[in-house]
């Protein structure tokens, strides 16, 4: 499989205008394709990118044709700086102006352990994916947003960092560190670009059950379970995340920009 995967015309049932082009990154499977769906139901258009090219992007492909929404991937590894300026280029000349960006791509430590022990390339790959590709991506779409006028549209960058951005897991410190760093870099956009209508907002999720939480999975459910680690007493889902971003980008919280969601059924409530 490779450039382009698109909904064909006969798949597409338009329903009237799209209210934009909402651009995700890490679109393919979990909390990316959940944002996708989500996003499309409320009339968005989708262009969804990822470093991966597999079954799950037809998938993510087929579900997003019953929306009546147009939608294609772009293959993207966003740590690869020197791409971006192309591939926004093409989404904008092919669907048109980007009016969302949800950073949703990020990557978990490849093992869990004393951080003292991390070395430099497992630090740098964290970073390069989690913080720089995130970083630069936002900036090359935000200069082309700024260049584009758009009066009355609801524009808007969300970006998803994690509970840990706050809450320290020594296990697995440069994934909190890249997360972290980032969650400065939402309230700096946020300033740079409110005067002009462009809202930019935090989205910290909980434990979410996916892949990437697998290997915690049976570690974490009794504390879930039992209301120690979260007050719903439920693991997270995808759509939990999903709905929270479709409410930001459109338009759902107006006066709200550089501020952080946690998402996390209460998890992230200070305890004594």
């Amino acid at each position: 499989m490779h450039g382009t995967v698109e909904t064909s015309p006969k798949e597409r049932k338009p329903d009237g205008p799209a209210l934009g082009v909402a651009l995700v990154t890490g679109g393919r499977r979990g909390i990316g394709r959940a944002i996708c769906l989500e996003l499309a139901g409320r009339g968005f258009d989708i262009a969804f990118v990822d470093w991966v090219e597999d079954e799950n992007v037809g998938e993510t492909i087929a579900l997003l044709a019953g929306t009546g929404r147009r939608a294609a991937f772009f293959p993207l590894d966003i740590s690869s700086i020197d791409r971006h300026d192309a591939v926004v280029a093409r989404i904008w000349e092919e669907f048109g102006p980007i009016t969302c960006l949800v950073n949703n791509a990020g990557i978990q430590v490849s093992v869990r352990g004393d951080m003292l022990e991390v070395d430099e390339a497992e630090f740098d790959r964290l970073v390069s994916v989690n913080l720089r590709g995130t970083f630069f991506l936002t900036q090359a779409v935000a200069r082309r947003m700024l260049a584009a006028a758009a009066p009355g549209v609801e524009r808007s960058i969300i970006t998803i960092t994690s509970a840990n951005a706050h809450l320290v897991s020594p296990e697995k410190a440069a994934y909190c560190i890249s997360k972290a760093g980032l969650s400065m870099a939402v309230q700096a956009f946020a300033v740079r670009l409110a005067e002009s209508g462009i809202r930019v907002h935090e989205i910290r999720p909980g434990l979410i059950e996916t892949d990437m939480t697998a290997e915690v999975y049976d570690r974490y459910s009794p504390g879930i379970l039992n209301g120690e680690l979260c007050a719903l007493r439920r693991w997270g889902e995808p759509s939990d995340i999903a709905c929270a971003i479709a409410t930001l980008a459109t338009g759902g919280m107006p006066y709200s920009t550089g501020d952080i969601y946690n998402i996390g059924g209460g998890m992230q409530i200070p305890r004594l």
